[in-house]
């Protein structure tokens, strides 16, 4: 025998062994399970964004039992509906410590309902990790944890982001019209729009604000109109704009550019007149954001089951990736202080940084806020992308703000 086929038959049999040898399976969680509940506006105003959020909370807990649940024990999601109700939230979550006997919370979805959520939280020393409370100066419940990617600030680091990003296009605008829901966050940031534009010298033709939930758009449409801005900013939850886009088109008028604040992003996709409008977002599916470690299988597995649901935009976009990181923060903090004691995690949350789907968590800061994570966002054939801060944005994708 030669030396070659000598070595060659090493190898073959070193491979044979290697193949037979199976992999370590994953330990099977064991024990009673970990009980997280909370609570999602799963009917009513919005529904089309939460949607995502279920989606994501499902399968988070799936994969993560198949790796081996929490702290070696199974978790079981208990989710309830509270209609976008705050009142019905606060009801739901004392529901859930007191009859469900849940070992843990997460937020509800809107800065109303996780007030009150505060207050339930507070009686029975619960961390709330939550990924939707936009007024940071409420927010002062010590075990509160945002995750969402704003700033302390986002009254004033949001606009501020969107002016720079217009300020490098060929015609900045001159006129700002500002729109405002009076959904408490919504109406909180809108207010800081108007006053951020006029420090930056910016006129303010347009500022009014209409109720949460308003299904006739007309007379705000004819307002818009008639002052005619330079750009159009929509303080809006969920469906709203597609209702106000729809009412400027029956009067023959389209902004000459327009920004989102919380879109319903997969409703949008659907309405050609909102092609090139903006938002802010922390994640987008696409390149340099989907290079970060670790969010592979998820964004993989998320396509899928979006597709199966009917959802009219399967790619991860934001709220599906906030969505994504309560959970990833929930399980670091747990895991991280090695206990299901509320005091514990959130001294670990406090001293720790999370590395999520949206960058790095941190929570050292006034009301556990940590730094601005959003990018501003278009909507460009179809796709949701990042254009602004340029290391961010989508492989050839430019900021589009067609002036008339």
């Amino acid at each position: 025998m030669t030396f070659r086929s000598r070595v060659l038959g090493l190898i073959a049999a070193a491979l044979a062994v290697w193949w037979a040898v199976p992999e370590p399976a994953t330990a099977q969680p064991s024990g009673s399970p970990i009980r997280i509940g909370g609570t999602l506006a799963l009917t009513g105003p919005l529904a089309a964004q939460t949607i995502a959020h279920k989606l994501v909370g499902e399968l988070f807990v799936e994969q993560l039992n198949k790796k081996g649940g929490l702290l070696g024990r199974p978790v079981e999601f208990i989710l309830l509906d509270d209609q976008a109700k705050p009142e019905l939230a606060r009801t739901l979550y004392e529901r859930l410590l007191t009859v469900d006997k849940v070992d843990l919370i997460i937020g509800a979805f809107g800065s109303a309902a996780n007030l009150g959520v505060f207050g339930v939280a507070q009686r029975y020393g619960k961390i709330v990790i939550c990924n939707s409370m936009a007024i940071p100066k409420l927010s002062s419940y010590p075990l509160h944890f945002p995750v969402q990617g704003l700033s302390g600030s986002p009254e004033i680091d949001l606009p501020n982001k969107l002016f720079d990003a217009l300020a490098t296009t060929a015609s900045p605008p001159k006129r700002i019209g500002v729109l405002g829901s009076k959904f408490p966050s919504i109406q909180y940031i809108s207010e800081g729009v108007r006053d951020v534009a006029i420090k930056r010298g910016l006129q303010v033709p347009l500022y009014l604000e209409y109720e949460f939930g308003t299904r006739e758009y007309g007379p705000i449409a004819a307002r818009v109109k008639d002052a005619d801005p330079d750009f159009l900013w929509v303080g809006g939850l969920g469906v709203e704009g597609i209702g106000l886009i729809e009412a400027m088109k029956r009067i023959g008028y389209s902004p000459k550019g327009h920004v989102y604040l919380f879109p319903a992003a997969g409703a949008f996709v659907k309405v050609p007149e909102a092609n090139n409008a903006f938002s802010f977002s922390a994640f987008e599916q696409h390149p340099p954001l989907t290079d970060r470690p670790g969010i592979a299988e998820f964004v993989q597995l998320y396509n899928e089951r979006a597709a199966a649901a009917g959802l009219p935009y399967v790619k991860v976009e934001h709220q599906a990736a906030i969505a994504y990181a309560i959970w990833q923060v929930l399980k670091a903090g747990v895991e991280g202080a090695g206990s299901l004691d509320d005091k514990a995690i959130a001294q670990w949350l406090k001293t720790n940084t999370v590395p999520s789907i949206l960058g790095t968590q941190r929570f050292n800061t006034p009301n556990n806020y940590g730094d601005d994570l959003n990018n501003l966002v278009q909507l460009q054939n179809g796709s949701w992308v990042t254009v602004y801060p340029a290391n961010l944005a989508a492989p050839g994708a430019k900021l589009n703000h067609p002036i008339r």
